[in-house]
């Protein structure tokens, strides 16, 4: 781990041909760290908060077995080094870019449908804050008890992101709108809902107030802005949607950009987790009681259409041969490569809710059965591979030599 970070500062493939697309190798690596959060989340009890915290990690590594002290060291080793590659990669990322600006690939960039990819840099923006509060409960003694005094600090913290957010999309938006020029023959990807996707992931910041403040003014507010979040995220993802696939049903799928066939799978799972914690604020201080069957319900199509879309994904990548092409040292390197990690990581984190939000929940399978390993495994699995997945991608992107093959351009 510690050679992916520092090679994160040579000049490498993804220094020497940079593009916003890059902030993605931040985001899935801050991901990652979500998906070892869920060991604790589900696996740990956490009595009188919704969420683990240190003293909950260390009360129960005294008191269990071998295998939950294997547990809490393991999810406790697997967030400080994610989280801490997410850190060292946001500093790159953020530092390209400033570079980024000054460059004449800059201003042929703002001309053309790629400029919505700088709405990147804050979609990882928002996961630095997401994966810093999980490294706030699982490393700092006492953070709970202050808890409540950083939640505004938070929503204001999701605002500044959303502001900027929507001074890229609307920057875009304005430009588009008052002179045309929007190329639907490039738009032949799902390039598009990046936009949607990084609205959607300030809207899950901003409703974490709501699922564990006490405060009935913070939850409101938090219920308030994550709200006008997720209904902005809704349009402005159907709009990509339909755009999309009209160009491509024309002219094909762009191939450097067929991963991003798959970003619906993070963007609804995203969302889900949103509504959790909408739905969890409403139960808590409004005295509005949600079903259980109905948030089984909820998940179970959600998962079913992140499967569908996955299915799409893969049959069309293995079609155009994409791995070949770019998931080699001797094939092209596409910073757009590193949406494929987005995917699988938000899958094993929805199958995570689904297992024990869905299943267990409704009394459908015991918690910790034999059953309820086995319904977790897909979700281990899918954990493990994007791990896998980002070393090799490092490999291509960050290492020593990685520039052997051909760069692909920004859009």
């Amino acid at each position: 781990m510690r050679r992916l970070i520092m090679s994160a500062h040579t000049q490498t493939a993804a220094a020497r041909n940079w593009s916003p697309p890059y902030f993605l190798a931040a985001l899935g690596a801050g991901g990652l760290s979500v998906t070892f959060f869920m060991y604790l989340m589900f696996w740990v009890p956490h009595p009188g908060q919704p969420v683990p915290v240190f003293e909950d990690l260390m009360s129960f590594f005294a008191t269990s077995g071998a295998a939950g002290k294997f547990t809490v060291v393991f999810a406790m080793a697997g967030i400080a080094a994610m989280t801490a590659l997410h850190i060292s990669l946001m500093v790159f990322n953020l530092r390209q870019l400033a570079a980024f600006k000054k460059s004449t690939a800059y201003t042929a960039l703002m001309g053309t449908n790629a400029e919505t990819q700088l709405l990147a840099a804050p979609l990882a923006a928002a996961m630095t804050i997401n994966a810093g509060f999980i490294a706030g409960l699982v490393f700092v003694p006492g953070l709970w008890g202050i808890v409540e005094y950083l939640f505004p600090l938070a929503l204001i913290a999701f605002v500044l992101v959303g502001i900027w957010s929507f001074r890229l999309l609307g920057a875009f938006l304005a430009r588009v709108f008052s002179e045309g020029g929007f190329n639907h023959k490039a738009n032949n990807s799902f390039a598009q809902i990046l936009a949607s996707f990084t609205l959607s992931m300030v809207a899950v910041g901003m409703a974490a107030p709501a699922a564990m403040s006490e405060t009935p003014w913070i939850v409101a507010t938090s219920l308030t802005l994550s709200s006008f979040m997720m209904m902005t995220t809704v349009i402005v993802a159907a709009v990509a949607l339909v755009l999309a696939v009209r160009s491509i049903l024309e002219h094909g799928i762009a191939e450097e950009a067929a991963p991003t066939l798959m970003v619906i799978v993070p963007l609804l799972t995203v969302i889900g987790i949103a509504l959790l914690r909408i739905d969890h604020g409403l139960h808590t201080t409004f005295d509005v009681h949600a079903a259980k069957g109905a948030t089984f319900l909820m998940l179970t199509r959600i998962l079913a259409v992140q499967i569908l879309f996955l299915m799409l994904g893969m049959a069309v990548l293995k079609r155009i041969s994409y791995s070949a092409k770019f998931m080699t040292s001797e094939g092209k390197r596409s910073a757009a490569s590193y949406a494929l990690v987005c995917p699988g990581v938000a899958l094993s984190v929805m199958l995570h809710f689904w297992v024990n939000k869905g299943l267990v929940a409704n009394g459908l399978i015991e918690k910790f059965s034999t059953a309820y390993w086995i319904a977790n495994t897909p979700a281990l699995i899918a954990q493990f591979a994007m791990i896998a997945l980002v070393v090799k991608l490092h490999r291509l992107h960050f290492a020593k030599g990685s520039m052997t093959g051909a760069a692909m351009p920004a859009e």
